[in-house]
């Protein structure tokens, strides 16, 4: 958890880290260890306006990519993927099934919906 935390951070923690303590059980207890505060907020979902939640969502986006962006290794990757374009239609070929199974999962929930086993507030 802690290496995962620091791959997505833009700024160092100082305090970032975990150790293990024996307590007074004798047993040994885990703990993980960060800043408690920086002057951060949370996004209060409830009342957020659609192109604030827009915007929210693609700085979250950012902020994954980010994070996943730089976990990898890049010599590895590159060496792995190799010169030739078959991970590029690999890539491609898995958006485009992506992609149909989310049309089939978005109209399987409209139709629920129409069905009234799931409960929904359209147009919001």
């Amino acid at each position: 958890m802690v290496e995962g935390q620091r791959l997505l951070q833009a700024t160092s923690d100082a305090l970032l880290g975990w150790n293990t303590v024996h307590g007074a059980d004798d047993r040994p207890h885990d703990y993980y260890f960060r800043q408690l505060w920086d002057w951060k907020v949370s996004a209060d979902l409830e009342t957020m306006l659609p192109v604030a939640m827009a915007a929210y969502a693609q700085m979250c986006a950012w902020v994954l990519a980010r994070g996943h962006a730089r976990s990898g290794d890049a010599l590895a990757i590159s060496a792995y993927l190799g010169k030739g374009d078959v991970a590029d239609h690999s890539f491609t070929e898995f958006a485009r099934r992506y992609a149909d199974q989310n049309a089939l999962d978005h109209q399987a929930l409209l139709d629920a919906i129409a069905a009234g086993d799931v409960e929904a507030v359209l147009g919001v």
